[in-house]
């Protein structure tokens, strides 16, 4: 009766060849799809702890240069003069060029020829001579004094713009933009949105190359300023150890002279007054014209300056020059201030007492920044803006510019401090549509923020993420990527790894994210081993028994309110503490497998942990408190900076358990430090790694 098939048909079709094909096919898709579903979600949490652990270290530094007295003593408000004091000061004609040398020789006006020069020396691991750093630096500080804070560029007939974004010291990455896309030229204008140093091992490389093709095409190269484009930012992120180490005789006024050269660099750029390009990117209260007009830092000589077709922005009439976005005077409160408590509003201020005051402008003596700048005159043409007293309007230009430089996209409505960095905002889609409505603009171009495939959009499409540096966390943990842009503003990808051992993994190996997962799981061992105190009385807190088991509930809020990263970290417990019984957690005995391998004896063990908690401080206050650059410093240099640590930590450490300290790391007891074998000794060893 039935069209159907009868039992005999049912069970020879079921057990037929082709049944078992089809079944078998299903359980492989099915499992299939598990395992791609369970590779996601290591891959979004492996990306999440290297992102936590990233922007955890940047409020930390913004805390430490909230610190008046850590940092305030080194870069004093003294240092901005005349121009020809300045010019005096950087003069690069007494500084020989031996015979002996065999880099690059450069000579000026620069030409496309000597920078094509300078980019094939990097390339070969060439160091360009002190010399001509000076003189390069300059001559970029000159011309970017009459740029506006604003460019404003324009496409045209078939004339593509290349937008790169965070380089971050990766010379390996711009040589290969340039292998891919050419050199810079005025058939092949460029945007570089900040963040070209730190954490790389090339960043001088990277602003030498920039600023030489700057010098030679002006009106096609353009330098947007990055949050990591900060003298203060850089003592912690490698770059003014960098320059030190390979510039020990003249890095100091590199140094110095980049300090201003960052200060001039524009904010922002603006192609075909529709898209706009900004490092971090923006908040409720943006307001591109007050960023674009003059202030009161304004430099003499420079309002009628124009170069070319910049003529069409309008006289540059003077130009905000904010030198560091992390550390400014105190104002009136602010929606987005900064959280920082200065001792010099304090009552701790009486910790520190006369003597050490007076040893402080001692040590800036002898460190040759009052010394230097000192016998300079200040001049109100190019004053410090960290100087004198602040005003509302002052403070609002501050934080108009820290938002601009320190922000991140979020999915909700709304605009809140962003608590995670430390520094500007997050906003969201309604934020995005009312400012670039507002300027009647259609795309936000930003960086700031590591992505995956080197690209990302959001906000409906209006806001998009370049960032250049790949491999930025781990060989393989990202591609970078930049944009091509015509004059029909849609923006074309180009992606890439530059790495050379990454281009030689196999397919198997490099989309296997056991090789990023590995690295991130180490990070975030050392966290646990550096708050290792701090998790332990959290747990005992949820043990009143002290049977040394808590939850698994309990376990994961304890371990999120010490360490504030934001992870799932009951997805992550079965790597770092032992298995579960009954839902209980044996908090004891974590699976840290990391320690600390010492080549001395301390007996304070709450010395042990507040030194290599606050490792990446001392390193930073060591390398100024050595004057010379010589990689040691005496023991009264070595007690000054923990004095100099302990009043920022608000903690007390006697002068007697410093001495014990010093006395235990000089190795050889000739009475000086080395530097870099104290800090060599605060490695972490993955004890995994040799079991």
């Amino acid at each position: 009766m039935g069209c159907g098939m009868g039992k005999s048909e049912l069970h020879a079709f079921f057990f037929s060849p082709e049944s078992s094909a089809i079944r078998a096919a299903l359980l492989i898709q099915r499992w299939y799809r598990q395992y791609a579903a369970r590779l996601e979600m290591r891959r979004r949490c492996t990306w999440k702890i290297f992102q936590s652990i990233e922007y955890a270290g940047e409020q930390d530094q913004i805390k430490v240069s909230s610190h008046r007295n850590l940092i305030s003593h080194i870069f004093r408000k003294n240092e901005f003069c005349h121009d020809t004091e300045w010019e005096r000061y950087f003069c690069y004609k007494s500084i020989e060029v031996t015979e002996s040398y065999t880099g690059p020789h450069l000579t000026f006006p620069m030409t496309f020829c000597g920078v094509s020069k300078l980019v094939e020396a990097f390339k070969h691991k060439q160091q360009l001579h002190a010399r001509y750093v000076l003189q390069l630096l300059g001559e970029t500080w000159r011309l970017l004094r009459i740029f506006p804070n604003i460019s404003r560029i324009s496409t045209y007939h078939n004339k593509q713009i290349t937008i790169c974004g965070d380089l971050h010291g990766q010379l390996e990455d711009l040589l290969l933009i340039f292998y891919k896309n050419g050199l810079p030229s005025s058939e092949k204008p460029y945007v570089f949105n900040g963040d070209f140093v730190d954490r790389g091992k090339n960043s001088l490389e990277i602003l030498l190359i920039l600023f030489g093709f700057l010098l030679v095409y002006p009106n096609d190269v353009h330098l947007n300023r990055g949050n990591h484009e900060d003298h203060i930012v850089n003592l912690r992120y490698g770059f003014t150890k960098e320059v030190l180490g390979k510039y020990r005789v003249h890095g100091k006024k590199i140094l110095k002279i980049l300090q201003k050269i960052f200060s001039w660099l524009p904010l922002a750029t603006v192609i075909d007054n529709k898209v706009l390009i900004v490092h971090g990117g923006i908040s409720d209260t943006t307001d591109l014209d007050a960023i674009a007009r003059p202030t009161k830092h304004a430099v003499s000589g420079s309002k009628t300056q124009t170069i070319n077709n910049r003529e069409a922005c309008g006289p540059v009439e003077g130009r905000r020059r904010v030198c560091s976005l992390t550390y400014y005077s105190s104002g009136p409160a602010h929606r987005h201030a900064l959280p920082r408590r200065s001792l010099h509003n304090a009552h701790m201020r009486s910790q520190l007492n006369w003597s050490l005051e007076k040893e402080l402008k001692k040590r800036r003596r002898l460190a040759g920044f009052d010394q230097s700048y000192g016998e300079l005159k200040t001049s109100d043409s190019d004053s410090d803006p960290e100087s004198g007293e602040t005003t509302e309007t002052d403070v609002g230009e501050w934080k108009q510019i820290v938002d601009v430089l320190w922000s991140d996209p979020m999915a909700q409505n709304g605009c809140i401090p962003n608590e995670v960095r430390g520094g500007g905002c997050y906003w969201g889609p309604d934020v995005t549509e009312e400012v670039l409505g507002r300027h009647n603009l259609q795309l936000l171009i930003r960086s700031h923020e590591c992505k995956q495939d080197g690209y990302e959009f959001c906000h409906n499409r209006r806001v998009l993420t370049i960032f250049s540096a790949s491999n930025y966390y781990e060989v393989g943990s990202n591609r970078g990527a930049y944009i091509r842009m015509g004059p029909d503003l849609v923006p074309h990808f180009i992606q890439y790894q530059a790495s050379r051992t990454c281009r030689e993994l196999t397919l198997r190996q490099r989309y296997n994210v056991g090789w990023t997962e590995r690295s991130a799981l180490r990070a975030l061992r050392e966290q646990l081993f550096v708050h290792k105190s701090d998790l332990i009385s959290a747990f005992q807190e949820f043990d009143p028994n002290n049977k040394g088991m808590i939850s698994l509930r309990h376990w994961a809020s304890a371990t999120e309110r010490v360490l504030n990263l934001g992870l799932p970290w009951r997805l992550l417990r079965p790597q770092h503490v032992s298995s579960t019984q009954y839902g209980m957690v044996d908090y004891q005995h974590c699976k840290i497998l990391i320690k600390l391998s010492l080549p001395f004896q301390i007996s304070d063990n709450s010395i042990l942990e507040t030194m290599y908690k606050n490792h990446s401080n001392l390193e930073t206050i060591f390398r100024i408190i050595d004057t010379d650059h010589s990689g040691l410093i005496s023991f009264e240099e070595f007690r000054q900076t923990w004095k100099l640590l302990s009043s920022h930590l608000q903690t007390e450490i006697s002068d007697k358990a410093i001495a014990d300290l010093a006395q235990s790391i000089d190795f050889n007891k000739d009475g000086v430090i080395d530097i870099n074998e104290f800090m060599e000794a605060f490695r972490l060893v993955d004890i995994s790694a040799h079991t």
